[in-house]
């Protein structure tokens, strides 16, 4: 399933007391947002034991090099526990270039969604790191516990800190076509995903229950990825799939299509469970953390279910 060919690697389980590593693999954050999700992490017990201190450069939270850096060093320190990210934005593939898998240690948890797709794949891929779709400082932490844009309190702390047994999700959307299905939980971005094709750690598919979701597209353009995915042999294998909300992406010309739509018309003759309008990722509800790498029953129908079953960390 993963680069490595092995079981998933887990890492140990974050509760009140970690200590927290920041890290801005992407886009800089204004501090209003920036303060507003670390008081958020230090309500539930958390502290924050490092934050990546870097000058932003255009659209990126800092060079290359500084931004590999936060991420390494956060990983490596002895003070910190695990890992949140910043925000998305743009910018995570750059990290891609230093052979990560070559330095890294045991697995932390790494917490992030939108552009940081792109090392959440990689570390599945080249490592087999088990790692959570989630809110970020910056992105979900900051607007508060069941907010608009926000994030969802339970699924965070079961996902990053439940260490016997499995969990279920509601995942709060609607079934495009019923049905049960097992497999891995893998995806997040769908652009993200979609640009890991052709490269080194290209996302294996097979025996997944997929996630796919996005802001801002087009009914057209989540149209030309879908079907970019489907002919390079993405669904071919897959299990179940989730799709996200897709806020901000109304069709561009009245009667057209509507991404549910689309979806449903590319997506249904695979055969699979599929639940869209799921609130991961990019969303205008609280947001779900969705751990990835670990197995999971789907269950497509009404407002669907995944069901984890196993723990996502180690104790």
């Amino acid at each position: 399933m993963n680069g490595s060919n092995g079981a998933p690697r887990k890492p140990k389980a974050l509760a009140s007391g970690s200590r927290l590593g920041v890290f801005a693999p992407a886009s800089p954050a204004n501090s209003v947002d920036m303060i507003a999700g670390l008081a958020a992490l230090k309500r539930h017990g958390f502290q924050v034991a490092a934050s990546q201190d870097s000058k932003a450069e255009g659209y990126f939270a800092g060079s290359s090099l500084e931004r590999v850096n936060g991420f390494q060093g956060a990983l490596f320190s002895d003070q910190v526990d695990g890992l949140v990210a910043l925000r998305g934005g743009y910018g995570s593939n750059y990290l891609l270039d230093y052979a990560l898998e070559k330095s890294l240690p045991s697995p932390k948890c790494v917490i992030g969604f939108s552009d940081i797709t792109s090392l959440q794949i990689y570390l599945w891929q080249r490592c087999a790191w088990v790692t959570f779709y989630g809110p970020m400082v910056a992105a979900g932490l900051n607007a508060g516990t069941g907010a608009r844009k926000g994030y969802d309190e339970n699924s965070f702390l079961q996902a990053i800190g439940k260490t016997e047994g499995g969990w279920k999700l509601r995942l709060k959307g609607e079934a495009v076509l019923a049905g049960q299905a097992m497999g891995s939980v893998l995806g997040g971005c769908m652009t993200l995903l979609e640009a890991t094709i052709g490269t080194p750690w290209e996302l294996d598919t097979k025996d997944a229950i997929l996630i796919l979701e996005d802001r801002a597209m087009k009914p057209y353009q989540v149209d030309r990825v879908l079907m970019h995915l489907k002919q390079a042999g993405k669904f071919a294998g897959v299990r179940g799939i989730v799709l996200g909300e897709f806020p901000e992406s109304e069709p561009v010309v009245a009667g057209a299509p509507s991404v549910r739509e689309v979806c449903a018309r590319i997506l249904r003759p695979l055969g699979v469970p599929i639940v869209f309008g799921a609130p991961v990722g990019h969303t205008e509800r609280p947001m779900l953390t969705v751990p990835l790498g670990i197995k999971a029953r789907l269950d497509a129908e009404g407002e669907g279910t995944l069901e984890f079953l196993e723990p996502a960390v180690l104790a």
